[in-house]
């Protein structure tokens, strides 16, 4: 019956950077090309820091394939990179010019909403002159299969769609990864969790309190003591009226030590170091968060089947190694070679092999090496092992230790250390990297932070209640509601929070025949869509119908 519906030779699912590079190239080999955006408009959807690179090594960069990106959807270039240790008070400053500046090309903060949409706009007029076209408002829900062969899509709002190809650009929470196989959310150190605010402020008080040029930008990244334990770190960059602040952490970490995704950020928001730029002043335009893929865990080396190839952060194509965090400039790069690799095999003769290509594709261009460094998983086992990490704690909470990192300091051993793509592509995932290091660092090596930050960061009832929901069915389904399967949910959500009776999770105390029990409840009404409760809480969990959800502003 798949003979009934109607049929592209290419469908890109999803309008991200990465399927707008992926339909772009298709169009420019004059592929006809299908794109199927779930959002009311395209980054309706979407959140990132967000840095945008354009690496020197990379076969296709953003501006390549769209001309006047820069000057028309992105907001600052960001020359500068930052990163702060923090031991309370005491704070010390490192430059990362180096690994800033390693094969990069150019490097701009950018706005999903305003980026995507501008991609989308120009993606369905080049995808127009080869037959297709861009829909926005179409979930796709699944895969078309025809005698046990991926042959299209299933879509909430639409008729089943054929094609010869199908590239999945549909994000972390990718429904495509998963029903083929490629894709599951069973552990949680497998993914981070981002939540971010974006903050008003003026140009030219960016330009004042940052100390930059009209034209240029800053990065600032932050770690130590300031998260309650948790690995991770936080960021800011400065966009043109704005800043992008926000959290990345370990989901395993905010599992584990049961912290509270939105506190974390107001640790950040709320420390005396960050009033050289507020000055008492803050304004939150928008609260949002998202799951991101670890690459060095999940980024997968075979991501296609059949017709289905995978791209961006549905393939876990993001790079996230200390303060190496790139993850839109390889969806982009992945996007073309996908195209690429199905136009070469069409032209062959066999767009069947167009899977095999592509795997080929991202190992020859260097992608792989970059999202799953071999270094990384031959030093792990040692690196991550207990016993390693107890004697270094140690070691590094002595006397000796703090005699080392002054003489390192003085050497400028640390700065280059954090500036050494090298040594970065196997820093291992423990307490000892993210959180004792920095703040040691801070401690031994930093200087005192003077005066206050009077900011009051909005109440999380406020954060989501300025958000815009077009609210739908229920997505998610809460499968077993006991403490045990499902309580870690309560505090992991960025929308959730103990003693909070708003937001997707709840806790809640039952009468049973033999007493009490703690259970959970669930309301996907404020449901910001990052996906975290499909990893921490037993769930069966669904993107929103078309349009429906959360719909962001800023990204």
């Amino acid at each position: 019956m798949t003979e009934d519906y109607e049929h592209y030779e290419a469908l890109v699912v999803g309008c991200g950077p990465g399927g707008a590079a992926a339909a772009a190239t298709l169009a420019n080999q004059g592929v006809e090309t299908l794109v199927l955006e779930r959002g009311v408009d395209a980054g309706s959807k979407n959140v990132s820091g967000g840095l945008i690179y354009a690496e020197q090594s990379s076969p296709y960069t953003i501006d390549d394939l769209f001309p006047n990106f820069r000057e028309e959807a992105a907001e600052r270039p960001v020359d500068e990179y930052y990163i702060h240790n923090v031991s309370g008070r005491k704070v010390k400053t490192f430059d990362l010019h180096d690994i800033h500046h390693s094969d990069t090309e150019w490097c701009d903060a950018v706005l999903r909403r305003k980026m995507d949409s501008w991609l989308a706009d120009r993606v369905h007029e080049m995808t127009r002159e080869t037959g297709g076209g861009l829909l926005t408002n179409v979930r796709v829900n699944g895969l078309l299969r025809e005698g046990g062969q991926i042959v299209g899509v299933t879509c909430d709002e639409i008729d089943p769609i054929t094609a010869d190809v199908v590239i999945a650009a549909d994000g972390v929470n990718s429904e495509l990864a998963r029903d083929a196989g490629l894709m599951d959310w069973d552990e949680p150190d497998d993914w981070f969790q981002g939540v971010k605010a974006v903050v008003d402020m003026e140009p030219d008080v960016i330009n004042e309190r940052f100390g930059v040029h009209p034209d240029d930008g800053v990065a600032h990244l932050f770690s130590g003591d300031l998260f309650e334990g948790v690995r991770g770190g936080g960021f800011l960059y400065t966009n043109e009226e704005s800043l992008s602040i926000g959290t990345v952490f370990h989901l395993d970490s905010i599992s584990e030590e049961e912290a509270e995704p939105h506190e974390l950020l107001d640790n950040l928001l709320t420390h005396p170091l960050l009033d050289q730029w507020f000055q008492g002043e803050y304004e939150e335009r928008e609260y949002s968060a998202k799951l991101v893929p670890d690459s060095k865990k999940v980024a997968h080396p075979s991501p296609h089947r059949g017709r289905l190839l995978l791209v961006g952060d549905a393939a876990g194509q993001m790079q996230a190694q200390g303060p190496i965090i790139k993850g839109m400039n390889h969806a982009v790069t992945a996007g073309g070679l996908a195209a690429e690799a199905y136009h070469e095999a069409k032209t062959r003769g066999d767009a069947s092999n167009a899977g095999q290509l592509y795997e080929q594709k991202l190992e020859d261009e260097g992608v792989m090496a970059k999202l799953r460094p071999t270094r990384y998983r031959a030093t792990r086992a040692l690196s991550e092992s207990s016993i390693v990490n107890k004697v270094g704690n140690a070691v590094l909470n002595s006397p000796v230790g703090s005699a080392g990192l002054k003489a390192a300091g003085k050497l400028g051993l640390m700065e280059k250390s954090f500036n050494s793509p090298f040594a970065l592509g196997m820093i291992p995932d423990t307490k000892m990297s993210y959180v004792t290091i920095p703040t040691r660092v801070g401690e031994v090596m930093g200087t005192r932070v003077t005066g206050t930050n009077d900011v009051e960061p909005p109440e999380l009832d406020d954060r989501i209640g300025d958000l815009t929901y077009n609210v739908g069915d229920p997505h998610i389904e809460l499968e077993d509601n006991s403490w045990d399967a499902s309580g870690t949910a309560v505090t992991a959500c960025p929308v959730s929070a103990k003693d909070f009776g708003g937001g997707c999770y709840r806790e809640e105390t039952i009468q049973t025949n033999g007493g009490e029990e703690k259970v959970v409840s669930l309301d996907t009404q404020p449901c910001v869509e990052c996906g975290t409760c499909a990893v921490v809480a037993d769930t069966h969990w669904e993107h929103p119908a078309g349009g429906k959800g959360v719909e962001y502003k800023q990204g």
